[in-house]
């Protein structure tokens, strides 16, 4: 307070995020089997009372809030991904939702990205999701590309999943990544 008199200026601290409902923007998420699975019979009020908060910046995908379990979302991506990798995104964060309400950690910052026990069910339930959709492993295997990753993280992640790379003698569409 003392530093706040002396420069003659008030920092409000506790502004309000601006957050809308996930039905606003996805809708037909309580149809989809994977999604399903993951709240059971409660669905459909779980998608309707959850919230979405939007940034603007440049860089990011999407998290989810370790204080309430909302997800947030760049804007950027949304409009300019893929929209596989929005969808298989999407699907990733509402796991993470559900961890949060079953009260697991999403963060494990003592632990490589790849390792956390919150990624590895998350990336599963999306991999999986993407075999459903007919996403090929080196589809799949180029979903899990993201540039804050080793190369060989990203081998010990595909190869977790269960993903070979040629499996499908197909090759691969480039994961669209952020501008």
């Amino acid at each position: 307070m003392a530093l706040e008199s002396k420069l003659k200026v008030r920092i409000e601290r506790h502004a309000p995020t601006q957050l809308y409902r996930f039905e606003r923007f996805f809708r037909g998420f309580s149809e989809v089997p994977t999604v399903r699975d993951l709240f059971g019979p409660q669905t459909a009020r779980i998608l309707r009372n959850l919230k979405v908060e939007f940034f603007s910046a440049r860089f990011g995908y999407m998290s989810t809030s370790d204080l309430d379990g909302h997800l947030i979302i760049s804007s950027h991506y949304l409009n300019d991904g893929d929209f596989r990798n929005v969808y298989l995104d999407i699907v990733h964060e509402l796991c993470h939702v559900k961890q949060f309400r079953d009260k697991k950690p999403l963060f494990y910052p003592k632990l490589s990205y790849v390792d956390a026990p919150s990624e590895i069910e998350a990336y599963s339930i999306t991999v999986r999701e993407g075999k459903r959709i007919g996403m090929t492993d080196d589809e799949l295997i180029e979903y899990l590309r993201i540039e804050w990753i080793q190369p060989t993280e990203h081998r010990r992640l595909y190869r977790r999943m269960g993903l070979r790379p040629g499996a499908s003698g197909q090759k691969p569409r480039r994961r669209r990544l952020r501008k």
